[in-house]
């Protein structure tokens, strides 16, 4: 696997939602395909694999629950070619009801950041009428600073979000990043109903 690929500036979520099970697609800024996953249907914890296209024939990297019984959700990010964990996200069910937030972990489990949405837009977007049809906008922060901003694309039908990578350190692996834009877009629509 070429690993250039998880160092390009800019990121693009799509998400299909026409189809029996929830599909996503991660592109880079050019709209190249880097990755496709499809959502289980049956399952007592999150357990999602990222292949390198539709055929599913190569694994990438995936996405596991540690726990199946952990409410705060930890989810380890993992590279399927050496078997190792590149970094976590740990959900933060306190702020949940007024907006999502998950902490971005490295492999030993220390907290080095957070993707957030601010609470004003997610009360919108959680309980107003249509409050689903407003874009998210999510920040994300690595040791106390702004370093990206997710933005969500206006669908009717079917997400799309857009990342500026830019300013992450190139230390830090995007695919923590991008495995928590996955898990927004499938654990936080799934219990909104969206």
């Amino acid at each position: 696997m070429d690993c250039n690929i998880w160092n390009s500036p800019q990121y693009k979520i799509r998400k299909k939602v026409l189809a029996l099970a929830n599909q996503y697609w991660i592109e880079d800024g050019r709209g190249n395909v880097l990755g496709y996953t499809k959502q289980k249907m049956l399952r007592l914890r999150e357990d999602i694999r990222i292949y390198a296209d539709e055929s599913m024939t190569r694994e990438l990297f995936w996405i596991h629950q540690e726990q199946v019984l952990d409410a705060w959700g930890t989810f380890a990010v993992v590279d399927t070619t050496a078997n190792l964990c590149v970094g976590k996200i740990r959900r933060n069910i306190m702020s949940n009801i007024l907006a999502d937030e998950y902490f971005l972990l490295d492999p030993f489990g220390q907290t080095v950041g957070r993707v957030y949405e601010e609470s004003g837009r997610g009360l919108i977007r959680k309980f107003l009428p249509l409050g689903g049809l407003v874009p998210e906008q999510v920040k994300v922060e690595l040791y106390g600073h702004q370093v990206a901003e997710i933005r969500q694309q206006f669908k009717v039908i079917g997400d799309e979000w857009d990342v500026d990578c830019s300013g992450l350190p190139p230390q830090f692996d995007r695919r923590v990043l991008l495995a928590g834009m996955i898990l927004m877009g499938m654990v936080e629509r799934e219990r909104d109903g969206n």
